[in-house]
């Protein structure tokens, strides 16, 4: 997010020329993005075709379906914003050991702590005797070691080093994305076009290829495979947007996409509802195949990749409109968010766990869920940012 951490990072990293003041339409962007996640992981076992829980509610289908197809694409190009800044006035061994500082010492600590805890929770409900030292080493010697939502950390960290030494090669070589940003300032809709064409290139044939549930893994270190190359692709066109003249280019809070209105909402509304009448057709003519035709797999990437970047440009439209407003109710949580997307994971897994036996309807339980993961995942970053030293990592 600048990272989660980047994007955490983004109103901590001076871009000196560029961004003299805090950009606050993108700090409240990183932070509503991690609630997003909380909302994510907080209704997803109440799904009504992927419940693991007794109670649920295909709302919440509908909820995974939006939040699945384009956080963590955003989240990689809001990271990408700030790295050719940061990199053009760091030597690149700071560079270095600032992002294995942020994002490296984070993954490793949370591999061997937060995520087996948290997926202990889930263990016990298969295992009700297993101890937690039993299945912890089970978890990281034997496997598998699932790295739940940190994959995005290291990856991100992946991406950055890719970043740095791409900038020693080449300092320009994300110059033509950022004059088309600045093109972007009265022609937003022809930077989505970019966005949407180079991305579905990326994206398409590797769903096809893969198919939309593989995932890359060795030990903690895990990817969606069909995803891997979209992700990069946001994250560098990000970095290309931030290159330069940011106050300037597409997301200069008086340029046309701020004050573009519905129209994006619009844009975003017509795959989200094409990507249902695909999941319509898988279900009741193809019969729910584990292995779908390409044709399809076709469609449903396009659209994905449709909705991906229209939704990016909504929101970001959304918090540019709002950029000099005064204070917003998502500013104290800012300094926390990255913290609380370390955190959160195991708190709603155990939260989970502890009502599923509960007679509670599932609007009920995800609401739970939500509230008090972000109250608790709140509290212990605010916590554990007072340890001497923490303030530099999370």
């Amino acid at each position: 997010m600048t990272s989660i951490s980047s994007t955490v990072e983004s109103a901590q990293v001076s871009t000196a020329t560029q961004v003299k003041v805090r950009n606050f339409a993108l700090d409240r962007t990183r932070t509503f993005l991690t609630l997003v996640v909380l909302v994510h992981h907080a209704v997803i076992p109440y799904t009504y075709f992927g419940h693991t829980d007794p109670k649920s509610w295909i709302g919440f289908d509908g909820v995974v379906l939006a939040t699945d197809s384009f956080f963590m694409a955003m989240f990689f190009f809001l990271s990408g914003l700030f790295v050719w800044p940061s990199l053009r006035h760091k030597a690149p061994q700071i560079f270095i050991r600032d992002r294995l500082l942020r994002l490296g010492l984070p993954f490793v600590i949370a591999a061997l702590t937060i995520i087996p805890l948290a997926y202990y929770a889930i263990a016990l409900r298969y295992y009700p005797d297993i101890g937690f030292a039993e299945f912890w080493w089970k978890t990281i010697t034997v496997g598998p070691w699932p790295s739940g939502p940190i994959w995005f950390v290291w990856l991100l960290l992946a991406f950055d080093l890719s970043a740095s030494l791409l900038y020693r090669l080449s300092h320009g070589l994300v110059d033509p994305i950022n004059r088309m940003s600045l093109r972007g300032y009265d022609r937003p809709a022809h930077f989505y076009l970019f966005l949407l064409g180079i991305t579905a290139v990326v994206y398409i044939p590797a769903r096809v290829y893969y198919g939309a549930g593989h995932w890359f893994e060795f030990g903690p270190f895990s990817v969606q495979a069909s995803r891997l190359l979209f992700y990069a692709a946001y994250f560098f066109i990000g970095a290309g947007v931030g290159a330069a003249h940011f106050e300037r280019g597409l997301l200069s809070a008086s340029g046309r996409l701020a004050n573009s209105g519905w129209r994006w909402v619009i844009a975003t509304l017509i795959p989200y509802c094409l990507l249902w009448g695909l999941i319509a057709i898988k279900r009741e003519i193809l019969g729910n195949p584990p292995v779908l035709p390409n044709w399809y797999e076709v469609m449903y990437g396009l659209c994905f990749v449709a909705f991906s970047a229209a939704i990016l440009f909504a929101i970001l439209a959304y918090f540019l409109k709002f950029n000099r407003s005064g204070w917003s109710i998502l500013d104290p949580m800012q300094a926390d968010a990255y913290g609380m997307f370390l955190v959160h994971y195991p708190i709603v897994l155990w939260l989970q766990y502890w009502m599923f036996d509960f007679d509670l309807p599932a609007v009920v339980k995800a609401v739970v869920a939500f509230v008090l993961t972000v109250i608790l995942s709140w509290a212990a970053t605010a916590a554990l940012r007072k340890i001497p030293g923490a303030k530099h990592v999370l």
